[in-house]
């Protein structure tokens, strides 16, 4: 399916709404061609392949708002969910602030989303990577025994909206993903460990022998962990799991949770809450990048969104509706559902994540966390954790089985060092940063 036939397809969703009797209509309609292959051992345990489309239509009657979504993409089957979209609506409550977005454009720039080597790639060599995986991270470590898989998945999608306010839009994406799960034993005691690597175009993969390589010794370097003391002490997370924390860090900046006082920022927009190294920031204008868009789930510009700078609160995310909520603009924050990340990102600093050890004295440096426990309407954060003691700048000893506890607002005024390591490979990523000092829970 081409962008302009995709663009048809959705203007005549919009026009078959007004004709069942909406007042307003979105439809946004997206089509994808999905590769997924999972290797274990020498065999391969999962191949899928698929070409779908989908058809979401929101839908206005005086304020009252229906949402209906489809595959079957025929004219007498979409029009007879609209019809029926459009009787249930007539038992909705109004809301006044339900309506389109008051102004729809897309970002002009070249974003270059399409990567026509993941959409040619003969199928065949993405089985070899796996297997390939499979058979490296075996070779990596003798102590490694099995894998819960090595996966590779792409995806070549066609994205348009349009509306009844006269907007018609579409956009071509790719992106592609290579990972693995080894299984580790030694005296009796199993570990896993999991890493990947995703991008938009395959050369911003790395190669199968990293992602062994990296896999291979998270899934081996805990053997002989101990619980620490507990503590307070300095606290390095690792890109990973920083990227985590920041996931966290949205759902407090997610106007949604700041309307319904479920977000410790609430009421602080231009208070200075972080030290001068929390720069934060949602852009869906950065070329290349997994959460890039010209246009967000509801036909708004995305742009550069400054959420903290040098620690200061400068905005939420939004979407229309709690745009108009808060009276503010939207952000081209929509998921088409929610309000959603673009592409969330601390700024990274100068020094590498070896560095940033061996600037640490005594400290600990989480390389995983377990469980949910951040509570967001007071910032309080705590989670089971796994990684290394630290000791005059060195990784001293494995621990495990503890807790690293602490309040957002003092983690990020205490935010005392941040590495060079980001990463764009999801559309909330972090480079490795320090608190100068959290709870660590253990013995």
């Amino acid at each position: 399916m081409t962008e302009r036939e995709a663009m048809e397809i959705a203007g005549e969703a919009v026009t078959a709404a007004k004709q069942a009797g909406a007042s307003e209509a979105e439809a946004t309609l997206s089509q994808a061609r999905r590769f997924h292959v999972e290797a274990r051992d020498k065999t391969i345990s999962k191949l899928e392949q698929s070409t779908g489309a989908t058809l979401h239509v929101r839908l206005f009657l005086d304020g009252r708002r229906v949402t209906v979504s489809t595959s079957d993409l025929t004219r007498e089957s979409v029009q007879r969910a609209l019809n029926a979209a459009v009787e249930q609506a007539r038992e909705v409550a109004p809301d006044p602030l339900a309506t389109l977005p008051d102004t729809c454009s897309r970002f002009e720039g070249d974003l270059r989303l399409f990567d026509s080597a993941i959409a040619q790639r003969d199928d065949a060599l993405k089985v070899d990577d796996v297997l390939a995986l499979e058979k490296m991270i075996r070779d990596a470590d003798a102590r490694v025994v099995n894998s819960s898989g090595s996966h590779y998945n792409d995806a070549s999608s066609v994205n348009a909206l349009a509306n009844s306010s006269g907007f018609s839009a579409a956009y071509t994406a790719t992106r592609a993903s290579l990972s693995s799960a080894p299984v580790a034993q030694h005296d009796g005691v199993k570990r896993t460990g999991h890493y990947g690597t995703a991008g938009r175009f395959l050369r911003d993969l790395e190669s199968a022998s990293e992602v062994s390589r990296v896999a291979a010794r998270r899934a081996v370097e805990l053997f002989g962990a101990r619980k620490p003391e507990t503590a307070r002490l300095p606290v390095i997370f690792e890109r990973d799991v920083a990227a985590a924390v920041l996931d966290d860090l949205f759902s407090a900046v997610n106007a949604g949770n700041v309307a319904i006082g479920n977000s410790w920022l609430a009421g602080r927009l231009g208070e200075r809450i972080g030290s001068d190294l929390v720069t934060i920031v949602d852009d869906g204008t950065l070329p290349e990048k997994l959460g890039s868009s010209p246009f967000d789930g509801e036909g708004v510009a995305t742009r550069r969104t400054p959420v903290f700078e040098r620690g200061t609160l400068r905005s939420f995310l939004f979407d229309t509706y709690y745009a108009r909520k808060l009276g503010e603009q939207s952000t081209g924050n929509s998921n088409g559902g929610g309000i959603g990340p673009n592409n969330l990102y601390l700024e990274p600093g100068t020094q590498t994540l070896d560095e940033l050890i061996a600037a640490t004295p005594r400290g600990v440096i989480v390389l995983d966390t377990i469980g949910f426990a951040t509570e967001h309407a007071t910032g309080n954060y705590s989670r089971g954790a796994r990684g290394f003691m630290i000791e005059n700048g060195e990784l001293s000893y494995p621990i495990d089985e503890f807790t690293v506890a602490g309040n957002f607002a003092d983690m990020l005024a205490a935010m005392d060092a941040v590495a060079n390591d980001l990463r764009f490979d999801s559309a909330v990523v972090s480079p490795s940063f320090r608190i100068a000092e959290m709870t660590i829970s253990g013995s």
